[in-house]
């Protein structure tokens, strides 16, 4: 099943407040920062405004065009087909381990992708997330249950003990309503990785 949300596309060009408040923490000079499903390209532009080096990727072509006259290294591809003849819960992934200074991810769940962020953070990486919660039913798109994250899902996938290697610190986290720039319900993280996404390479191996 695919796991992109269905929200209100009104809102979709203000850039995330959550992403204003944490990107000067993502290192510069120590890699591109990636914008994950970068639709539109509101954090792309944000992110190059800034002085960073960004590569955006999208399935969508027709998006990336304006983003790559502005100096964004875009990529075409969709994260949700499956490689190889794996199964639909998979993820294709294009990225090695340790790529990226940072990682930009909003309004977007694909559960199979969290390994894969984790591991192509580099050492002292940022990990950027914030996307739609259980409770957003309330509010608006999305409602169905596979779009929306559970309680301390982010939490329990980035910061656990059970994955190997996995050393990340929590800068902040919230699950909450917010009233702008839509009524909505959201989880958001931001995280460091303490340790070097090449030590992720064999347990992607597994997955």
């Amino acid at each position: 099943m695919a796991h992109t949300p269905d929200f209100n596309s009104s809102n979709s060009a203000i850039a995330s407040a959550w992403v204003h408040r944490f990107l000067p923490l993502i290192p510069k000079d120590a890699g591109p920062v990636l914008d994950l499903a970068c639709g539109s390209g509101r954090h792309t532009r944000l992110l190059l405004d800034a002085g960073y080096e960004v590569w955006a990727l999208d399935k969508e072509a027709a998006l990336l065009a304006p983003l790559e006259v502005l100096g964004a290294r875009c990529l075409q591809f969709d994260l949700e087909s499956p490689a190889d003849g794996d199964a639909a819960e998979t993820s294709n992934w294009p990225f090695q381990p340790a790529m990226f200074a940072g990682i930009i991810v909003t309004n977007y769940l694909h559960r199979p992708l969290f390994p894969y962020l984790n591991a192509a953070l580099n050492h002292q990486g940022v990990l950027i997330y914030e996307t739609f919660a259980l409770g957003n039913e309330t509010y608006g798109r999305p409602k169905n249950p596979d779009f929306l994250l559970q309680d301390g899902e982010l939490l329990r996938e980035f910061l656990s003990d059970t994955m190997p290697n996995q050393k990340n610190h929590c800068i902040a986290y919230e699950h909450g309503y917010v009233e702008k720039p839509a009524p909505a319900m959201l989880q958001r993280i931001c995280l460091r990785s303490l340790g070097s996404g090449l030590a992720y390479a064999g347990v992607l191996d597994r997955i």
